[in-house]
């Protein structure tokens, strides 16, 4: 029985695993806002003196961190590659192709 479910589990393709989507994400977006947040507390620490400038440069970090996983996390649910290509630039590389027609 519990061969049959394991060897069931196999024969998702990694594209539509969602429980493998999931898990990642939710470890991105934990580790991510954990880095951020402490990346602001210690600038916020550094750099400023009053309470207020300390927790609003805290939330700033907690929101980038955040920010960056739902990004990244958008782009493992959508399947497109994560290496850091822009729309832009293949806009560009199809309209290089027109011209040249």
């Amino acid at each position: 029985m519990a061969e049959e479910k394991h060897r069931s589990r196999r024969e998702i393709p990694t594209k539509y695993d969602l429980d493998a989507k999931w898990d990642a994400c939710l470890d991105l977006t934990i580790r991510r806002s954990f880095h951020s947040t402490l990346a602001g507390a210690g600038a916020a620490l550094l750099l400023f003196r009053s309470p207020t400038s300390r927790w609003a440069t805290v939330a700033f970090g907690a929101g980038v961190g955040i920010g960056r996983a739902y990004s990244e996390c958008s782009a493992i649910f959508a399947g497109s590659p994560s290496n850091g290509s822009s729309p832009i630039s293949a806009v560009h590389s199809v309209a290089s192709q027109e011209e040249g027609d």
